[in-house]
């Protein structure tokens, strides 16, 4: 019971969801910026080394005497730079998107650990920085300016990709490139714009965790996040509003299995709280996932002229 009273406390408390929103903010970026790369048919499994990259980037600017949005400039540009990197080897060349995906992963975190080495080889702890601090808006949350730039994202992509030329375009060469191209439009040069888009998104939402969410950078602290980005660009059915709803939703349960840990006075392992936002999620994901429409030429290779 005291376990029950605990949910429904929790459920109705405004910290709650002010948690809630901040550790969503991450997702969201990052199953944004996925979901712009795999609508222009191009999976980007670079997202966990570009998120890394992007964390240690933007704090590594403020730490060095930039403002805070240079930091965040700087990482995106970063992004920006690999997701340039990850479809210059996956469009025009054809490579294969899984094992460019997974070496960029491994290039970002393995640059991240070198650059912070090199600039700080004697640091002990993370040296920390000010971060971004929550701004009250009248009726909301106080968040700070990269969750209330998350949300809006959301409809702007939405609208750009559902009412604009430019997002007809990259929906097109997702779905069937040889028919953009007969169209007159170029086919590499939208994949490649769009993968550079979606992965200064990716990097971010690696931003804001040492911008917003903390105040360092430090191993390891992207966690496996962007791999959860990329189960919900599925679950989202690759659409902007349905991301938000995909990220809220995981981060509902993230925030409830720390209230619900407290709450269970040590009965049960803390292990099956850590895994139950994991768990919940799969089946979210599997209930869903059995009726999404995934764009037709994802992950399929193009070369001018071909049919």
């Amino acid at each position: 019971m005291d376990i029950v009273a605990t949910l429904l406390d929790t459920l109705i408390s405004a910290a709650f969801w002010t948690a809630v929103l901040r550790i969503a903010t991450p997702y969201v970026l990052g199953t944004l910026g996925e979901l712009i790369c795999e609508r222009a048919g191009v999976l980007n499994l670079g997202i966990e080394g570009i998120m890394t990259l992007g964390a240690m980037a933007g704090w590594m600017t403020v730490y060095q005497g930039g403002g805070l949005w240079a930091g965040v400039l700087a990482a995106a540009a970063c992004g920006a730079l690999f997701g340039l990197l990850h479809a210059a080897l996956t469009v025009p060349l054809g490579l294969s998107q899984h094992v460019t995906g997974i070496g960029v992963t491994l290039l970002g975190t393995s640059l991240s650990s070198f650059v912070y080495r090199l600039v700080l080889p004697q640091a002990s702890t993370p040296p920390t920085i000010v971060p971004f601090q929550p701004l009250p808006l009248p009726g909301a949350l106080a968040q700070t300016p990269l969750t209330y730039s998350a949300l809006a994202l959301v409809g702007g992509i939405a609208y750009v990709l559902y009412r604009t030329p430019v997002g007809l375009a990259v929906r097109m060469v997702g779905e069937n490139p040889a028919a953009a191209e007969a169209q007159g439009l170029n086919v590499t040069a939208l994949r490649v714009g769009a993968v550079m888009a979606g992965s200064a998104l990716m990097a971010l939402a690696g931003s804001f965790l040492t911008l917003s969410a903390f105040n360092a950078f430090f191993f390891n602290m992207v966690n496996g996040r962007g791999w959860i980005c990329i189960a919900l660009v599925v679950f989202a059915s690759w659409r902007p509003g349905k991301a938000l709803v995909g990220a809220l939703l995981f981060a509902v349960f993230d925030a409830l299995q720390v209230r619900l840990q407290q709450a269970s006075g040590g009965v049960l392992p803390y292990q099956v709280f850590l895994m139950m936002p994991y768990l919940l999620s799969i089946l979210a994901l599997v209930l869903v996932a059995r009726r999404a429409s995934y764009p037709h030429a994802l992950m399929v290779p193009y070369r001018k002229g071909e049919r």
